[in-house]
């Protein structure tokens, strides 16, 4: 795919780009009308929607232990100002607008990120776990993903995978933000909380569930690009069912393509499947 070749820019024109999306993210918040959810509480509503956790320590080659507990004391910052915001109808939670811009002078330390396919450190570096697990939770709610941006390169060949691939949203301070809309009737709280070696996340509501989702892809390929990358594709789809299990529908979500940067080919290299696949 012509658009995933690399494009090498130099640092000035980063840096430039950087200051003009943030400054246009910031006056889009002031001026586009949607009502951004603010009110936070964190005595849990009645009823649990859907729950997942994810480990914070993942044994990753040629990255340093030490960004990875960075990203702990990065991440329990940044929970502070999402746990236990409610969402109620018509209104918008915002990642970067709850959270704010991660700086050292809020506590925020190095951590790993992702630049250019390439692992490097910064300010805040690791949030991308925690937009991950919303943008996660949030394809199992009712709730409506309203802005989100998948990972443009697959960094890490697959290792005991248990989501399919492309089901998370990269996230960068401020401009690439993840946004969740209720379109609902209902009232939703998200919790958010650390325990053990694991980032737990929970959207929580004032009325029971009716319906279960079930996340699966299809169309699942790599690519070898005339340019020389080789390319990962997929689609994402789940299935609505009853409580008790009955199917109702599929409906799709989104599709994605992201540059992998590690051979696929290999035997090790697994992808995930439908269930009954």
């Amino acid at each position: 795919m012509l658009q995933l070749q690399p494009k090498k820019r130099s640092n000035l024109r980063i840096w430039a780009g950087t200051q003009y999306y943030t400054l246009k993210r910031r006056a889009q918040w002031m001026t586009d009308k949607k009502r951004y959810t603010s009110k936070r509480d964190t005595a849990p509503l009645p009823h649990l929607i859907y729950e997942h956790r994810t480990p914070l320590y993942r044994k990753l080659r040629d990255v340093d232990l030490k960004m990875q507990q960075n990203k702990v004391i990065n991440l329990n910052i940044a929970i502070k100002q999402l746990n236990g915001i409610i969402v109620s109808p018509n209104e918008v939670l915002s990642y970067w607008k709850a959270i704010g811009r991660p700086t050292k002078r809020k506590g925020y330390v190095d951590g790993m990120i992702l630049h250019y396919g390439k692992v490097t450190t910064g300010t805040g570096g690791g949030l991308c776990q925690l937009s991950n697990l919303i943008y996660w939770i949030t394809l199992h709610s009712p709730l409506t993903v309203t802005e989100r941006y998948r990972h443009s390169y697959d960094v890490f060949p697959d290792s005991r995978r248990d989501q399919p691939f492309g089901s998370g949203a990269t996230c960068s301070y401020n401009y690439l933000d993840l946004q969740i809309t209720n379109r609902t009737a209902q009232t939703f709280q998200l919790l958010l909380y650390i325990e053990g070696d694991y980032l737990v996340g929970q959207w929580r509501s004032n009325i029971p569930p009716t319906v279960q989702y079930e996340i699966y892809e299809e169309n699942h390929h790599f690519t070898n690009e005339w340019w020389g990358g080789t390319v990962r594709h997929n689609q994402i789809f789940r299935s609505v069912l009853s409580q008790d299990g009955t199917f109702i529908r599929n409906e799709f979500i989104t599709e994605n393509h992201a540059l992998t940067m590690y051979d696929p080919f290999l035997p090790e290299n697994t992808a995930y499947k439908k269930a009954d696949s």
